[in-house]
């Protein structure tokens, strides 16, 4: 309310002094003349919550002074100002409305006091013109407005896709870490407790694999909690996983696996980091999942696109629930632009293929 009335006292001002004038033409002013402007000003007051209706109380008041013989320049003030507001809290089709009704009232006004003995004959023309100009200029100025809400909207949604992007790589990262290495723990630590009073060297050796899984877990995860730290970014850490670095994934695996690994020319490592991704979480899959013991793994290039395979050869272990492991191959697959399938092989056993495009891949 501040504001309105800062601007009604301005505005009322302008307007009082240009009405004391009097100039050479025009009536003077009298109580009649003052009584308007009050009313003016009381409709100016409502300018931005009620633009229709200050806008018909200003605009009466200009045409009474015009019919009067009240002859001035800013005498239209505050219906000029309650025009443009009418065009910035309204829409298109209210402003053209309004212009085309304010135009033909000041055209009509303007004919009707021309016709007075010894006043100027003000352009019909001219008067007709007045009312657009703070109408073309609200418009102009709610188009920018809807303009930059629109943009700010577009940034949010853009922002919170990129938030929910980076949650499932996050979680997508962090399953891939702990899931591999706990199902390998688990497997080890039941070998462990089996072969405590039979075998103990058995045991310790079980155990000793438990012992590195654990410690190669902590600095796998170390590194993912480095990267995505605020502070974290001049921080030294490990390189992404790579296809050279299956064998040591393997042999921390408790399963016996075939691995058949042939390159020919370099991998984007995008895509290698995806490869050994989605081999890492097809073998936790038989770990926890398949009474089989024994997989295959097949990394092989092919028409410009690398092809993964993980074969096991056992039936499928109940258990209750559902896991995101293949829904996050299957997301590491497409986010590279490749493909992935799975399903159970006739004579049992489960397959997963992953076919990932390696020309025009991004680094």
């Amino acid at each position: 309310m501040g504001v309105e009335l800062l601007l009604t006292v301005a505005i009322g001002g302008v307007t009082a002094a240009d009405l004391a004038s009097n100039v050479p033409g025009s009536r003077e002013d009298d109580w009649l003349s003052w009584a308007v402007l009050a009313v003016s000003a009381a409709g100016l007051l409502a300018h931005r919550r009620a633009p229709l209706v200050s806008a018909a109380v200003t605009g009466a008041g200009c045409l009474t002074w015009t019919l009067m013989g009240h002859i001035g320049e800013l005498l239209n003030l505050p219906a000029m100002v309650s025009l443009y507001w009418v065009a910035v809290r309204g829409d298109r089709r209210r402003t053209l409305r309004i212009a085309v009704l304010a135009s033909l009232l000041a055209g009509a006004a303007a004919v009707i006091s021309g016709q007075e003995e010894g006043r100027p004959v003000p352009s019909p023309v001219l008067e007709m013109a007045i009312p657009l100009v703070p109408l073309l200029l609200g418009e102009v100025v709610r188009g920018r407005q809807e303009l930059a809400r629109r943009a700010e909207r577009e940034h949010r949604r853009e922002t919170a896709r990129r938030v929910r992007e980076e949650r499932v790589r996050i979680a997508r990262e962090l399953h891939d870490i702990v899931a591999h290495t706990v199902s390998a723990m688990t497997v080890q630590a039941g070998v462990a407790l089996d072969a405590l009073d039979k075998r103990p060297d058995l045991a310790r050796t079980a155990l000793r694999q438990v012992r590195a899984s654990g410690r190669e877990a902590v600095r796998e995860l170390r590194t993912t909690v480095t990267i995505l730290r605020e502070d974290g970014t001049d921080a030294p850490v490990a390189p992404a996983p790579r296809l050279d670095q299956l064998p040591e994934l393997i042999d921390r695996t408790p399963l016996a696996v075939t691995l058949h690994h042939t390159s020919e020319g370099p991998v984007p490592p995008v895509v290698e980091l995806a490869a050994y991704r989605i081999v890492q979480e097809a073998l936790t899959n038989v770990v926890k999942h398949s009474v089989s013991r024994h997989a295959a793994v097949s990394v092989r290039p092919g028409a410009g696109r690398l092809l993964v395979e993980v074969t096991n050869d056992g039936p499928a272990r109940p258990r209750p629930g559902t896991g995101f492991g293949l829904l996050g191959m299957r997301e590491r697959a497409a986010a590279v632009g490749g493909t992935l399938e799975y399903g159970t092989l006739p004579a049992g056993g489960f397959r997963v293929t992953a076919s990932l495009p390696t020309a025009g891949a991004d680094a």
